[in-house]
């Protein structure tokens, strides 16, 4: 019965009767228009051979860290590990392995890591936790307070906190 027209102008609702204005539509306003957004890129990790866009835009910034972090495996407190490890530049235990490290360059094991039944050939180690095996220190072995290593041990330099423990076959390399 009251119904408006197809062709008659809509009109916004306001408080006052008898004061409301046409409302004109264009074409326009009845096409839904989305704003135009920049397209975000998505920095994802890749190899050497091809460099992502963000990092040919900036590599001081993205390449120098990469670089002194190296290869880095970390072993997760409640995560065990058994096999063979190669070409790592520093290994973190926090939880239990049982490896074989080639290549290795560092390990450190922290207060609540175990690598039992391994062995290890490396630069360093920093050894908070719990080593049994063969260890192979070619330059610092650092016993933390915390620490115990026990088994075939030979080291460049060694450095035993109060309290930490190294027991087995234990000798220096040759310089």
């Amino acid at each position: 019965m009251f119904r408006r027209k197809d062709t008659e102008l809509a009109r916004p609702p306001t408080g006052d009767r008898g004061l409301e204005q046409p409302f004109p539509r264009s074409a326009s306003e009845n096409l839904s228009v989305q704003p135009e957004l920049p397209r975000r890129t998505v920095d994802l990790p890749t190899g050497p051979a091809a460099p992502s866009p963000s990092s040919a835009a900036e590599p001081a910034k993205s390449s120098a860290p990469a670089q002194s972090e190296g290869k880095r495996l970390i072993v997760g407190q409640g995560i065990s590990l058994s096999g063979e490890i190669t070409a790592c530049d520093r290994l973190v235990v926090e939880g239990s392995v049982q490896v074989t490290l080639n290549e290795t360059r560092a390990i450190e094991i922290t207060e609540t890591g175990r690598f039992t039944n391994g062995k290890a050939e490396v630069e360093e180690a920093e050894i908070s936790g719990v080593y049994e095996g063969d260890l192979t220190v070619r330059k610092r072995l650092l016993i933390r307070s915390t620490g115990r290593v026990q088994g075939n041990v030979r080291y460049g330099e060694l450095e035993i906190e109060r309290g930490g423990r190294l027991s087995g076959s234990v000798s220096m390399l040759e310089s």
